[in-house]
């Protein structure tokens, strides 16, 4: 898989932002990527050593538009662990 093609963008919620004081950081990716080309690409893109990566299937809601009902996409994110000392700035401010 292309490495461009595997990260989709970062998630940025309370929760991940409790996880960036532990080194770990939290993406989107494409579902058919795999933990290695998830490493690969995180560590092409930001120059940090990947320490662990845990990935999660979401599977998309069934939504209900009056009677149509149609599925939401199915995501997958990434949890991804840094080497003691490297870090992500996903924000300029940060």
């Amino acid at each position: 898989m292309n490495l461009t093609d595997v990260l989709k963008s970062p998630v940025v919620t309370e929760k991940s932002t409790l996880l960036q004081e532990q080194g770990k950081y939290v993406f989107k990716v494409n579902l058919k990527a795999s933990k290695n080309d998830i490493r690969r690409a995180i560590e092409a893109a930001f120059d940090v050593q990947v320490v662990s990566v845990n990935t999660l299937r979401i599977h998309g809601k069934m939504k209900t538009y009056g009677r149509n009902r149609s599925k939401q996409p199915d995501t997958k994110k990434a949890i991804v662990k840094l080497a003691v000392g490297d870090s992500i700035q996903l924000f300029e401010g940060a």
